[in-house]
């Protein structure tokens, strides 16, 4: 092995020597019967290193080779919910054998790593379309057009917690400790749907909405709360009405109501809940109510109208005086996701 190794040392220099004297790769590789790729490399690590000396090594060397990585890359490229242990059956089916960490670890290094998905709204070309339009006609819309809309929505708010995924530091053996639990109760504890308004002015009214609501429940809700709201605003006579096309929004009977009582609305793209602002005030809300731990429905409810009315004027604002980069993301989108 050490005779080896030092034939390997002198052929390197004596690539090098060639190669200084003005010999090309494919003049090098002929005299000394060398692949064209190995001269190349040798030389390459001469220009870059200024040696071609085996450069000590931080750890044991990675069983995936180039090939294998680009393997990984593509595999995850062409489907993102390929699991580590699939690219580790895949690169087993080509007799390559490795830890699924070290695949992480590889694709990590090139910028590729796991995390949860977005969750966002199914669109279809339709939807799409109606987004990009929706964007392009109101992009140039004065910022008092925005200010004097009331944006309207419903939600629902879960007794016990949001639903979303949790993360806790714990040690070993430690996982049903009570600190490192999530309680749960069976059929999720009840929940409440509430409408909601608000304009750039601050937080309109908030209704809760009991049992199941139909067109007749939205119109009185409406009935109750929109014109009042648009009062303590103070909303210009212009204002508009944002609804999104709920079934109970666009019926026959809502939107004739709508037409007798006077109440001009925007035009909305289905499926666009990241157009709608008041989506940013409902993820407030909901921090707030389950900070305060409510224990039953009517705490739910009550906690929910407390924290509404105190929803700072300022944040409403601020949303509204952002709201044309809304409108940019999804032309920049072309119609699709964005991260708002």
């Amino acid at each position: 092995m050490p005779r080896s190794k030092e034939i390997q040392k002198q052929m390197r220099k004596r690539i090098m020597e060639l190669y200084q004297s003005g010999k090309g790769y494919k003049a090098i590789s002929k005299a000394l019967g060398l692949q064209r790729t190995t001269v190349r490399a040798i030389i390459h690590k001469w220009r870059k290193h200024g040696t071609v000396e085996n450069l000590p090594r931080s750890g044991q060397p990675t069983k995936i080779t180039p090939r294998a990585q680009r393997q990984l890359i593509q595999e995850v490229t062409k489907d993102p919910t390929t699991t580590s242990k699939e690219l580790q059956a895949s690169l087993a089916s080509v007799k390559l054998s490795v830890h699924d960490s070290t695949i992480r670890k590889r694709l990590g290094k090139n910028g590729l790593h796991g995390r949860v998905p977005r969750r966002k709204p199914l669109l279809s070309k339709k939807n799409i379309k109606a987004r990009l339009s929706f964007a392009r006609k109101h992009l140039d819309d004065p910022q008092d057009f925005w200010d004097n809309t009331l944006w309207t929505d419903e939600t629902k708010v879960e007794l016990f917690g949001r639903c979303v995924s949790h993360y806790v530091w714990r040690k070993s053996n430690t996982a049903f400790q009570k600190k490192n639990i999530i309680p749960t109760v069976k059929y999720g504890g009840g929940s409440g749907m509430v409408w909601g308004c608000f304009a750039a002015s601050g937080p309109g009214r908030l209704a809760v909405i009991n049992g199941t609501m139909n067109s007749a429940v939205y119109q009185n809700i409406l009935k109750e709360n929109v014109r009042p709201s648009v009062c303590d605003l103070k909303l210009k006579r212009t204002w508009v009405l944002q609804q999104d096309n709920d079934p109970k929004h666009t019926s026959k009977s809502t939107s004739e109501w709508l037409k007798k009582n006077k109440m001009k609305t925007l035009e909305w793209p289905s499926q666009s809940p990241d157009l709608n602002p008041i989506e940013m005030l409902w993820h407030d809300l909901k921090k707030a109510v389950h900070a305060r731990k409510p224990s039953n429905v009517a705490d739910l409810q009550q906690f929910c109208k407390d924290e509404w009315a105190k929803i700072p004027p300022q944040r409403c604002k601020r949303l509204m005086a952002s709201y044309r980069k809304r409108l940019i993301a999804v032309v920049a989108a072309k119609g699709g996701p964005t991260s708002y």
